[in-house]
């Protein structure tokens, strides 16, 4: 098939800052794209070919948006599936097939299927009702502290929390979880895996994640992760695992936890480009965007090895502030060597809502991370108040 300058349609179901990143790509190619989203503001819309509003979740809205496309793809999980499911049955090229994401989009469904497959995860319990865990604490079948998570759309630190106390229950929605056991890590990694239509696999490099306290929300990711070889190619190798049973076609982003033991387990994984990712746009040589397009394609798939050093900080509005935004220092950041700041387009701001990011890339990994401390100290997300 002709993809480029050709009547060839791509249709992206999602239209935030990782559609409108992937919208990069696809105008690099001249590929012809129809983007839906629920927001009349949506960052891809001035991107696209072809902008149309709805509701990802609503079964019309997304069939019908779906019936002329030629390949399906998203930038979010949180999707119709039914309606991709008749879509598929109707000859509508869809990546990732919807079976792999039913088994994603449900945290519960997605962490038995770890278990069902042998690989590595922490424990957890399954309920229907968050109103259930407090009498499984009381008869002993569940032990404080663990990991809420809400089975179906979280998203960006939402859905999760931290119980160490039965207060931390209140104020949880009523609604299907699961409560993991809290593990003791040493390091949060990710490995993105690129899995083409044809079956071509590449990984990335291993990248490290620091995480915001409060906010659940990663601050930083560093690439190369700066841990021991070993370590590295077992969390390969796990990531792979996860992707061979998993069978996606487009990347999957793969979370784990080193544990002070080196063991490697699998937290969640996305089927989608990841803000894990980010950084391969200035540092590697087929950027994360890129490679989901030439995967869901049947492209040859392009060489993951980083050219630089790389750090991605998130841009997230800071406490205090809900509005219109305004981003302070940002003149003084781009005077820094290896800087480079993405804006997602969002013109309203709210406290951690992820606005941007910026990238940091050098050829000395510590010089890299110092820079991105600066850059996290100097500019903010603020409204004008």
């Amino acid at each position: 098939m002709q993809f480029f300058s050709s009547d060839f349609k791509l249709g992206i179901l999602g239209g935030g800052q990782l559609g409108k990143m992937m919208l990069y790509e696809t105008r690099k190619w001249d590929i012809y794209t129809k983007v839906m989203d629920a927001s009349p503001e949506a960052p891809c819309k001035i991107a696209c070919n072809e902008f149309v509003e709805g509701s990802l979740m609503d079964f019309d809205a997304v069939y019908n948006f779906g019936k002329d496309v030629d390949v399906l793809t998203i930038e979010i999980e949180n999707v119709n599936l039914d309606a991709m499911e008749k879509l598929e049955h109707e000859g509508i090229t869809v990546y990732p097939p919807t079976k792999t994401l039913r088994t994603i989009q449900n945290k519960a469904t997605q962490k038995l299927f770890y278990t069902d497959h042998g690989i590595p995860t922490s424990s957890f319990t399954r309920f229907a009702y968050t109103s259930e865990i407090e009498d499984s604490i009381s008869n002993g079948g569940l032990q404080l502290p663990f990991v809420w998570k809400s089975a179906q759309f979280g998203y960006d630190g939402q859905g999760v929390k931290v119980v160490r106390k039965m207060d931390d229950l209140k104020g949880l929605p009523n609604v299907e979880c699961i409560a993991e056991n809290l593990v003791d890590f040493k390091n949060e990694l990710a490995v993105i895996v690129a899995r083409s239509s044809t079956g071509e696999i590449k990984t990335y490099p291993v990248v490290e994640m620091e995480f915001h306290p409060e906010a659940n929300q990663v601050e930083y990711v560093i690439c190369p992760a700066r841990i021991d070889d070993a370590v590295a190619q077992k969390a390969k190798d796990v990531a792979l695992k996860v992707s061979e049973h998993m069978k996606h076609v487009g990347l999957l982003a793969v979370e784990l936890f080193q544990t002070h033991n080196d063991e490697i387990l699998v937290n969640e994984v996305a089927p989608r480009p990841h803000n894990s990712g980010h950084y391969s746009i200035e540092a590697s040589y087929t950027n994360q965007f890129e490679q989901h397009i030439r995967a869901i394609l049947g492209l040859p798939l392009g060489k993951t090895d980083s050219k630089v050093a790389g750090i991605m900080v998130n841009l997230v509005g800071a406490e205090g502030h809900t509005g219109d935004v305004v981003y302070e220092n940002i003149a003084s950041i781009l005077e820094m060597d290896g800087v480079t700041p993405h804006i997602y387009g969002k013109r309203q701001t709210r406290p951690f809502r992820k606005m941007g990011h910026v990238t940091i890339v050098d050829e000395d990994m510590t010089r890299a991370r110092e820079v991105a401390q600066k850059v996290k100290e100097t500019i903010k997300v603020m409204t004008n108040k």
